[in-house]
């Protein structure tokens, strides 16, 4: 990890409108990640940290405030420019994996590259490799209904990094898991953090998860109540 600062969130609000009037998610958050950051985000269900994560990774707007990725605003970005900033930037990995059932793991792996233009024979050598690395290169032709949950979250997991994010945001990565897979799949994290020098953003339930990460952040109603060094 560096000092300097990755991301930095100042006065971030947001907030829907509903038939009952304004429901604020998020209230006056500021933070600051350091770039090589792990950082657990907790706090009970409903309490604003997923839609903290999607506001970090542009897949959702703030209401209010701002959001500075290495010092640019966010959400300056527009369209095509935005979805170019979450492609080659961040990685996402989510609880229910979200593979697509019809296609083997090398194609669910290979798919945001062939997105991005590259060539179907060189997005194969790279999907093949990254499958190895995490530990699937047995399973390279079996579709996700054929494969372990830990296995389909290995195989999210290589779709994330595929493009070599600087960012991982992971929410509820081991939600579904029993506790050895669990465990097996945050070392596969914590190995891939230090491969690739990623910056780690994970919502948790786990707080042993959590409290193995460098800091955690406890969001309560909206507010950043907490954020701690482990």
């Amino acid at each position: 990890m560096n000092d300097s600062a990755m991301i930095e969130v100042s006065a971030l609000g947001k907030s829907f409108m509903t038939p009952g009037g304004t429901i604020e998610v998020l209230r006056g958050v500021n933070l600051k990640i350091c770039a090589g950051e792990r950082v657990a985000v907790v706090g009970t269900s409903g309490a604003g940290k997923t839609t903290l994560m999607h506001i970090l990774g542009g897949l959702d707007h703030p209401t209010s405030g701002e959001v500075l990725f290495e010092g640019n605003s966010l959400f300056a970005l527009k369209g095509a420019d935005l979805d170019a900033f979450r492609n080659r930037t961040v990685g996402f990995v989510f609880q229910f994996h979200q593979l697509l059932p019809e296609f083997t793991a090398l194609e669910n792996v290979m798919m945001p590259l062939l997105i991005g233009g590259v060539r179907r024979t060189a997005a194969a050598q790279k999907a093949s490799a990254i499958l190895g690395e995490v530990g699937l290169e047995q399973r390279l032709t079996h579709k996700p209904g054929a494969l372990s949950g830990g296995e389909q979250q290995r195989v999210a997991i290589a779709r994330a990094l595929i493009r070599e994010p600087q960012l991982l945001l992971a929410d509820e990565p081991t939600g579904n898991l029993d506790s050895r897979i669990s465990d097996e799949i945050m070392q596969l994290l914590n190995r891939m953090h230090q491969v690739r020098g990623l910056t780690m953003i994970i919502v948790t339930h786990n707080i042993s998860l959590a409290n193995s990460l460098d800091r955690t952040l406890r969001i309560e109603d909206g507010i950043l109540a907490e954020d701690n060094l482990n």
